[in-house]
């Protein structure tokens, strides 16, 4: 038996490059203005999460909005810095989970989260969403090693199992809500446990099983307070980190030592 052991930020205005593509330079395509409600997300030792509130506008060449229902999807991804990670496989032996097998990817989003008007997979089809990564089904991770199609499937669903447990990577059809097919909303939740770092928040215009707009904003989730102290000591100051951790962590246990002798 085996198991896989976020000050407002500016309006984006460029298009995404594979958006330009679909869209072939076509000067009737519509165009997005999104925004964020944070454009800097920061954690202090009480931060237990916060909830992303992305909002923007459709543009529509001389004001013309599509006619029939449903004629205009959103998506939105908010995806987090990449990172290197090894994934291993624990298996039962004696009664006992023990580390077996492990692969590595050179690089996955340490976070990840789509939310859409409607689920992905009535959007668009598996090669479009494969070429946007929409959908936790499309991500395009980076293995280190060329191990045979299946382990690479099977490693592959065990990292998304694992970060959907933690709130890491999640999906969120229906979360989008379109007024008037001109204003769009969404909300997304980031966990106490989310990573610090540059974020993208990527929203995506979905009509007829194309992308036919996509635009993009920055988010920065960064440590704050002591917090914050900590960690740029750790990397700018690294040596005197690590002695100052030792001395600390030698003192702390003389002390409890100390306490212990004397009742």
């Amino acid at each position: 038996m085996r198991r896989a052991g976020v000050k407002r930020a500016g309006r984006a205005r460029a298009l995404l490059p594979g958006a330009a593509l679909l869209l072939g330079g076509q000067a009737s395509a519509p165009i997005l203005v999104p925004d964020v409600s944070q454009g800097r997300v920061e954690i202090a030792y009480s931060f237990t999460g916060a909830e992303l509130l992305l909002f923007g506008a459709i543009l529509y060449p001389g004001g013309r909005r599509p006619a029939g229902e449903h004629a205009t999807d959103i998506a939105v991804v908010v995806r987090g810095p990449t990172e290197s990670i090894r994934v291993r496989e624990k298996e039962k032996v004696a009664g006992i989970w023990v580390n077996a097998e492990s692969f590595r990817y050179r690089s996955a989003p340490s976070f990840y989260a789509v939310a859409s008007s409607r689920p992905i997979g009535r959007l668009l089809d598996q090669r479009t969403r494969a070429i946007y990564e929409l959908g936790l089904d499309s991500l395009q991770l980076s293995p280190a090693s060329s191990e045979a199609p299946e382990v690479q499937d099977r490693f592959a669903r065990g990292l998304v199992a694992l970060r959907r447990r933690a709130g890491l990577y999640y999906e969120a059809p229906g979360a989008v809500a379109i007024r008037d097919d001109v204003l769009y909303r969404a909300t997304v939740t980031v966990p106490a446990r989310v990573p610090v770092g540059r974020f993208t928040a990527e929203t995506f215009l979905i009509r007829d099983g194309r992308v036919l707009a996509a635009a993009s904003a920055p988010i920065e989730v960064r440590k704050s307070g002591f917090e914050r102290f900590v960690a740029r000591a750790a990397e700018r100051h690294a040596l005197v980190y690590g002695l100052v951790s030792v001395v600390l962590s030698v003192a702390m246990g003389w002390g409890a030592g100390w306490a212990a002798g004397r009742r």
